[in-house]
């Protein structure tokens, strides 16, 4: 199929959330794009959406919804034809796409580990008993609380910006952001340790980049798959898995990353109660493309451990 590029008169329109970070990622989907088809800027249309996430500021997000809350009005605008794809950060991604739409390309990914960010600290052993730590992560709350009962963890919502002010004013002495997001904003002047993920499990998908489109719009298909990352997409069918068949939500305390070694891949998860008080982990190893099966299995397993009424809030 013969690809028909975008030009200046009929520019690609991508389309994101207006925060620093998802306009640092579609600003990497559009340099990508540029230099696979050798396109110049103007050959793309950087279209900013309002989403109910960013709109609400004041609230928990498991108070007002899903993993939706950062996605609906974008794919709404992709299905009305308003965008050509979508960039998205994964790990807000639901695990399943509206009908006409798929996410079928990624970008490299980025560092998947948290980050322990700190004015005056260094790690979490560095924490006093009865510290404040911010955070509007259920899954670094239930981690944290599982590892340090003693800690007191507050709700610290916003941008990277917005939180590292927050962290400024003394509103808690330390927070978490994924690593990949500093990476992306080059903000190597904020006071950040990555943490091991053998100390704190990553979200599911953390430091990826997805782009979605419309399942008919077979020439934009064409144009993305220059830029599909094929090691990014194999990690992420395992740990996607995973958390479908968890039916994970913002909501829920979910934790799972898969890594490759040639043709192998291994896949930890973990599932926790919400206030900390039990974790359940497991890892499964097996050929890259039993990935998705794999997922499958290790989620099934964690909730057979689990049994009703874990993930209930106390």
């Amino acid at each position: 199929m013969t690809v028909h590029l975008p030009t200046p008169d009929s520019p690609l329109k991508i389309g994101t959330r207006g925060s620093p970070l998802a306009l640092a990622q579609a600003y990497e989907t559009r340099e990508r794009l540029m230099r696979a088809f050798d396109l110049p800027e103007d050959a793309f249309e950087i279209v900013v959406i309002k989403v109910t996430g960013d709109a609400i500021q004041d609230r928990p997000l498991k108070e007002i919804g899903g993993k939706g809350l950062f996605t609906r009005e974008i794919e709404e605008d992709l299905l009305a034809g308003k965008i050509d794809i979508a960039v998205h950060s994964m790990k807000d991604m639901p695990t399943v796409q509206p009908d006409g739409l798929t996410l079928d390309t990624y970008l490299p990914r980025e560092d998947v580990r948290d980050a322990f960010v700190s004015p005056q600290l260094s790690g979490i052993a560095e924490l006093a008993p009865g510290a404040v730590v911010g955070t509007s992560s259920l899954r670094r709350r239930a981690q944290l609380l599982h590892r340090r009962p003693d800690l007191k963890v507050v709700e610290f919502r916003g941008n990277v910006q917005t939180r590292l002010k927050k962290l400024a004013d003394g509103v808690a002495e330390c927070t978490f952001l994924a690593a990949a997001g500093l990476n992306r904003l080059n903000m190597d002047d904020v006071p950040a340790t990555p943490v091991a993920t053998d100390d704190m499990l990553p979200a599911v998908a953390q430091g990826a980049i997805g782009i979605e489109r419309r399942i008919a719009d077979e020439n934009t298909a064409g144009l993305l798959a220059a830029i599909h990352h094929t090691e990014t997409g194999q990690r992420l069918a395992a740990e996607r898995s995973f958390l479908l068949t968890l039916d994970g939500s913002c909501e829920t305390p979910i934790a799972g990353l898969a890594e490759l070694t040639g043709g192998n891949l291994h896949l930890r998860g973990e599932v926790l109660r919400p206030d900390g008080s039990d974790a359940i982990a497991g890892s499964r190893n097996g050929p890259v493309a039993d990935g998705a099966d794999m997922g499958r299995d290790l989620a099934r397993e964690l909730l057979s451990k689990a049994g009703d009424g874990f993930f209930d809030w106390h």
